[in-house]
């Protein structure tokens, strides 16, 4: 199946292949996707015209053809061009009077062309050259999906898609590289390879370990232990970085996994009863068995500490299913993920009702007002972020100094915030290009070299933001947060572990516990809640992964790191919290190989119970492209 996250060519610029001008040597290859129906292609096309001429010899443009699928003139015209160019090989001219003449082609207006290039009507052409040009068109247009080319047009930048703005200053700076452009376009890669919040999460944990037996260690150890104070008029909250670490960055974790649950509950994989029912099954198991495990296992004192057991770290076990790749079904990758957000969710709440301290009924009572107001703002249609920030920061507060831990405003705000129908795309559209129309038609050049104007300007982030939903919209800027600041800060801080010969003296007990209860209890736990649901009619496991291949998913739920670390230091005592850190890291790393040696292998697509596999097909005879 065809990648939306391709980024890069299927296949390099060849003279033989493509349309190409300027010199081989050239220091910038601009490849473009285009239509010559394509309206925003002939606003491209004078781009490009005045990039050519201002960077000469370094630019070499290389143009294939993307059709739009709904326009058979487009097919048509990308024929015409390659007439020409297969019969008297003069592309450029061609290009540039389709490019002028458009985009919108009349009754007549393609024969024009063709006339004007003394190309004979279509049903003279020679059989041998019309499947030569047919040919061309569709292997251009099939390159560009391959490459990820959704839209036209689509610009590649020496060899790899380019996604900024199509204005000249924008895909200059691109072109020349600018400190600013790599810096985006690295971190753009970084985090779009899916194992990278895990490297780092892995990163920060070696780091943490390593300096806390280091020489650096005691002063490692001694600036997460600094207070630090903020003061409200008469209220003074006064806490460790530590804490500040704990109880408010990681809130922006909390405010992410509400905010994924309440993506799903809604518009995905668990939006449909019968489709959530195997991975909700799954984390049912998964919670259960570790925690029965665990309290068998342990000594009395310790029982009230098993939440640490139910967790499973989502972005250690999903960067480890992307390692394996093709042997790992979407499937199976959707599954694991939507049951890990469940226990994250479940985990958050017995943070919330029994890992938090002794209750002030005050503070509660606010609390329970303010989260009172955000359902009201919701419910009042408010799909401004600024409210929802606001009362969420005093419920963090409010939280706070009553007792329960702070972290659960995150998940309220999530909860609160309001999703909203899908818009009409069309109307918006039309409404954006009617304010931009206007101010053209009354503003002239004024607009062209200053911007729309504020009113404008208004009405369209009036448009963008309908475009969206608010929780949405705070997912997708949370998220990056979370993933790539609060999580590693948090592993930075709490992985730290000074290793002495008694750590573990006296709780080999509770080492064992942790372990089994992590490592044999999460397997065990999904694969039988999974195969209960199954059994029972209650859910249907997908055709495109074994049961194998399941309880491989459930061993690597097991890896449980984060969420397990801060429940073991809400829960435990500090004496005995870094031996649950080294049960907690010896059951991850447990857990990880089980299930790296579970699904290394891959399945016989014979196995498999339909044998088929997604592959994107190009009907002969239709057109071609993207709109």
């Amino acid at each position: 199946m065809v990648s939306n996250r391709a980024v890069r060519l299927d296949r390099p610029v060849d003279r033989a292949m493509d349309h190409v001008a300027g010199a081989d040597g050239a220091a910038i290859t601009l490849v473009e996707y285009g239509s010559y129906l394509c309206q925003y292609c002939h606003a491209a096309h004078e781009v490009i015209r005045h990039l050519a001429d201002e960077f000469g010899d370094r630019l070499r443009y290389v143009y294939r053809h993307l059709p739009l699928t709904d326009r058979m003139d487009a097919v048509r015209a990308a024929e015409l061009a390659e007439y020409v160019a297969q019969t008297t090989g003069q592309f450029w001219p061609v290009h540039d009077a389709l490019m002028r003449r458009g985009p919108v082609f009349g009754p007549g207006a393609l024969d024009e062309v063709a006339a004007q290039f003394g190309v004979p009507d279509r049903t003279a052409w020679d059989p041998d050259i019309t499947r030569a040009i047919v040919a061309r068109v569709r292997a251009d247009a099939r390159g560009g999906l391959n490459s990820g080319a959704r839209v036209t047009p689509t610009f590649f930048i020496n060899g790899r898609r380019y996604e900024g703005p199509w204005d000249e200053v924008s895909l200059k700076e691109a072109m020349f590289r600018s400190l600013g452009h790599r810096i985006h376009t690295a971190s753009v890669d970084f985090a779009r390879w899916a194992p990278s919040t895990g490297l780092l999460l892995l990163i920060m944990t070696i780091a943490a370990v390593v300096i806390s037996n280091s020489p650096w260690a005691e002063p490692f150890l001694a600036f997460w232990e600094r207070t630090f104070a903020i003061s409200f008029g008469q209220l003074e909250l006064a806490m460790s970085l530590l804490d500040w670490v704990d109880n408010g960055l990681l809130t922006v974790f909390f405010l992410v996994v509400g905010l994924e649950i309440k993506r799903e509950l809604t518009v995905g994989r668990l939006a449909n009863p019968r489709a959530a029912a195997l991975p909700l099954a799954a984390a049912a198991g998964g919670m259960l068995a570790p925690a029965l495990i665990f309290f068998l296992l342990v000594p009395a004192e310790f029982r009230h500490a098993w939440g640490m057991t139910i967790t499973t770290d989502t972005a250690f076990a999903v960067a480890l299913l992307v390692v394996l790749g093709d042997r790992i079904p979407v499937d199976l990758r959707v599954f694991l993920t939507a049951a890990v957000i469940v226990d994250d969710l479940v985990a958050i709440v017995l943070v919330a009702l029994i890992y938090s301290g002794a209750l002030q009924l005050t503070w509660l009572a606010a609390s329970v007002g303010l989260t009172a107001m955000l359902f009201l703002l919701n419910r009042s249609h408010v799909y401004r972020a600024l409210p929802y920030a606001v009362v969420g920061a005093v419920l963090w507060l409010a939280l706070h100094e009553s007792g329960i831990h702070a972290t659960l405003a995150g998940v309220v705000v999530a909860a609160a915030t309001p999703t909203r129908p899908p818009a009409n795309l069309a109307a918006l559209l039309a409404q954006a290009q009617a304010v931009i129309d206007a101010e053209v038609r009354f503003r002239g050049d004024a607009m062209m070299h200053t911007g729309p104007s504020e009113p404008a300007l208004r009405t369209l982030d009036d448009v963008h933001d309908r475009i969206e939903s608010p929780a949405s919209k705070l997912l997708r800027a949370a998220e990056p947060w979370s993933s790539y600041f609060a999580l590693p800060i948090f592993a930075l801080a709490n992985a730290g572990l000074v290793w002495s010969a008694d750590v573990l003296t006296g709780r080999e007990r509770l080492v064992a516990a942790i372990v089994l209860a992590l490592v044999l209890g999460k397997f065990s736990g999904v694969f039988l809640g999974a195969r209960i649901a199954v059994a029972s009619g209650i859910a249907v496991k997908p055709r495109t992964y074994t049961w194998r291949q399941l309880g491989g998913a459930g061993a690597l739920a097991g890896i449980g790191f984060t969420m397990s670390l801060f429940i073991a230091g809400q829960s435990l005592p500090a004496a005995d919290f870094p031996a649950a850190k080294v049960a907690i890291f010896l059951a991850s790393l447990a857990a990880a190989v089980a299930g790296l040696v579970i699904l290394w292998k891959p399945v016989p697509a014979e196995e498999l119970s339909d044998g088929r596999s997604g592959t994107d097909a190009l009907e002969i005879g239709s057109p071609i492209g993207a709109s």
